[in-house]
């Protein structure tokens, strides 16, 4: 698909970024394929993410970061820029800024095409996924506090469907939870990031034939 095919697409699937309301409701969440876990009681806690997706000669890539091991969660996991919305702020705004502190992705460089469907997380976060456009690859720096790596990975690879698997972890009281997982070269795609990815790429791709070459779900 070309550039700008593609980008014709994203505009024409996604949600307008005058949409969002701080009251959206999760669409997909980690509770999809855990149906019998329990939910947080509490409200959820609005979120957001970028995925800027790079129209590079060879080929669209997105823009990921492997989160520092000093954090005091998720170390170490693969993930969007990205993180709580601030007092005031739209979902598209709050993926701009936490691009801009965690990788000094400037956002003047950033077309926001729109957003994905929002996710429910485990722990309680409501994340909304806007997705950016960059006409030219970045200069990105990674903040050592908050991101150990910034790297690309191939938007065919991302949105393949046979590259998407369910995997799981089994809790101390006996309990498994499944989650989706996008594994690419030596990096382990996995949990709320993978979950994001697979419902862009259903949403954006789910009515063409080639979604039903999807890995089968795992006989568990």
């Amino acid at each position: 698909m070309s550039h700008a095919s593609l980008r014709d697409r994203l505009l024409e699937r996604l949600d307008p970024v005058e949409a969002w309301r701080a009251d959206r409701r999760a669409v997909r969440s980690d509770f999809d394929l855990n149906s019998q876990a329990e939910r947080p009681l509490a409200e959820l806690r609005p979120a957001a993410v970028l995925i800027a997706v790079v129209a590079r000669p060879e080929g669209a890539s997105v823009v990921m970061t492997r989160r520092s091991d000093s954090l005091a969660s998720h170390t170490g996991q693969i993930a969007f820029p990205g993180g709580r919305l601030d007092p005031g702020e739209t979902a598209a705004q709050a993926a701009l800024r936490e691009a801009w502190e965690e990788v000094a992705l400037d956002p003047a460089s950033v077309q926001v095409l729109g957003m994905g469907d929002p996710y429910e997380t485990g722990t309680g976060f409501l994340v909304t996924p806007v997705i950016g456009w960059l006409v030219s690859p970045p200069e990105l720096t990674p903040s050592p506090d908050e991101v150990a790596e910034v790297f690309e990975t191939p938007w065919d690879f991302l949105m393949d469907p046979a590259n998407h698997r369910r995997d799981f972890y089994d809790l101390d009281e006996g309990a498994r939870r499944w989650f989706w997982a996008v594994p690419w070269q030596d990096r382990y795609i996995w949990g709320v990031t993978a979950g994001i990815v697979r419902a862009l790429a259903d949403r954006l791709y789910g009515d063409e034939p080639r979604a039903e070459a999807a890995v089968a779900e795992d006989a568990a």
